[in-house]
């Protein structure tokens, strides 16, 4: 029997940076991942292969445009074919660079289905054999899945999840999808930018929900803009195929029943944690709603075990969150400082057209938690490079608490929002306050000099508006 310090069950994003990071703080590692290749969900089957296509419609969209810019471009086509070819090209390289980091920070790799067998135990099997590694502790981090709507079930060619939608044979002509998640959204944005009709039915009041109501509210505005067709405060209740695709049938809040047909619908209401058959049973952890309960370092009420990711209860699903869980886990292991992670430092990053990057309180949160706020919010319109990219739409908000001038909550919709991010992120890291961000220096002309426009409209010395 292997002995190891650290035994981590699944190489997404969560595990694989979790087994590096161990292997650089000198633990013995092992990786146990139920498929052949490294990188789980997000690698695969989420974030990169839909953040190429969201690539690849944003140049569509600006040779569509070609003529603004100065250029003639001739009949325009896309080849579908390359577009996936090269998204599997991409996320192959990653797959095979998870591999080489393994092998530099000797982190070993065994492939099949891992469970927890007992403390400090773990079996895994593969082809019908069993075998066992023994670990001083074990992190579970056996991702999620997509949830489905009851009685419906995808079947690969007409009702999707973010899987087959990834390997779709060609583009289709009409699409509805299911949740204005940031899922969902995503794949709005990307299909409506290849030419479909995207009908967006979300159940609750308003587009990308977990955002603050002003960008939910700009993302509608823009979507519609673009005509993409949004029914919010809608309820599905039904799923049926025919001949040329699906017809749904939905209600409103006020309970009037409609329906739409498409040729394609895509199931995007959540991820359900994958905890089921991960020998729990044999463990103190407790878990709720799928979801494992985890102290400040991720372990869980079983001494030794511990969980990250897309199982934890209480975390946002965010591949960056898993990945920062897993470090806070291991550095805790080899007996270094390490601070536990705090929720609302978390960014969110959406990668839609307009992009959206929040990070923090919304201004509702601020108000509901007592905090007398303050608001700043500054227009792109005002930026010069936003002009000179051709997208001058959105803004910049930033709540503040007014006592002190602490940055509680930083939201943005626009150009490069998911970059641009990166400041907010670090002034919530550091407690950092509006006249610390109004004294820092921004280059110009960058779309992200608007960032200190907008702390210094906290405080109504905005320059360019």
């Amino acid at each position: 029997m292997a002995k190891y310090d650290v035994a981590i069950i699944g190489s997404g994003p969560g595990g694989y940076v979790t087994a590096i990071r161990a292997g650089e703080l000198g633990l013995k590692t092992v990786v146990v991942e139920k498929d052949p290749f490294l990188g789980g969900t997000c690698l695969h089957v989420g974030c990169i292969p839909a953040k190429v296509l969201l690539h690849h419609a944003e140049i569509y969209d600006h040779f569509k445009n070609a003529a603004e810019y100065g250029f003639e471009v001739g009949e325009l086509k896309i080849n579908w074919a390359n577009v996936l070819a090269r998204k599997d090209k991409i996320v192959k390289k990653h797959a095979k660079g998870i591999e080489m980091l393994f092998k530099k920070n000797k982190v070993e790799f065994v492939q099949g289905w891992g469970r927890y067998a007992g403390p400090g135990r773990v079996s895994v099997e593969r082809d019908g054999k069993k075998s066992e590694i023994e670990a001083a502790n074990i992190i579970l981090a056996t991702g999620s899945e997509a949830r489905s709507l009851p009685g419906v079930e995808p079947d690969s060619k007409t009702i999707l999840t973010n899987r087959e939608i990834l390997q779709l044979p060609e583009i289709p002509k009409t699409m509805i999808v299911v949740g204005a998640g940031a899922v969902g959204v995503e794949f709005a944005s990307i299909f409506n930018s290849f030419g479909t009709q995207v009908t967006i039915l979300e159940m609750l009041p308003r587009v990308v929900p977990v955002e603050d109501e002003e960008i939910s509210a700009e993302l509608d505005k823009a979507f519609r803009k673009k005509g993409i067709q949004i029914h919010t405060d809608s309820t599905v209740e039904s799923v049926k195929k025919d001949a040329k695709g699906v017809v749904v049938t939905f209600k409103h809040m006020d309970g009037t029943p409609q329906t739409l047909a498409a040729e394609k619908i895509l199931i995007a209401v959540g991820r359900r944690p994958m905890t089921e058959n991960c020998g729990l049973e044999k463990s103190k952890a407790r878990l709720e709603r799928g979801f494992l309960q985890v102290g400040p370092y991720m372990e869980t009420d079983e001494k030794g075990l511990f969980a990250i990711g897309d199982i934890v209860a209480g975390f946002p699903q965010l591949a960056h969150a898993a990945s920062m869980e897993g470090i806070t886990a291991v550095t805790r292991m080899a007996g270094k400082p390490v601070q536990p992670v705090e929720k609302t430092r978390i960014p969110n990053a959406t990668y839609c057209e307009p992009q959206i990057g929040s990070i923090g309180l919304t201004e509702k949160q601020a108000r509901d938690a007592g905090y007398k706020v303050k608001i700043g919010k500054f227009p792109f319109v005002g930026n010069s490079k936003a002009t000179i990219l051709g997208s001058h739409g959105g803004f910049i908000k930033v709540v503040s608490d007014e006592a002190y001038g602490e940055v509680l909550g930083v939201h943005i919709i626009g150009p490069l929002a998911t970059e641009i991010l990166a400041e907010a992120a670090t002034v919530l890291q550091l407690e950092g306050t509006v006249d610390d961000m109004m004294a820092m220096i921004h280059a110009h002309p960058t779309v992200w000099e608007a960032m200190g426009d907008a702390f210094a409209s906290v405080r109504g010395l905005q320059i360019n508006v």
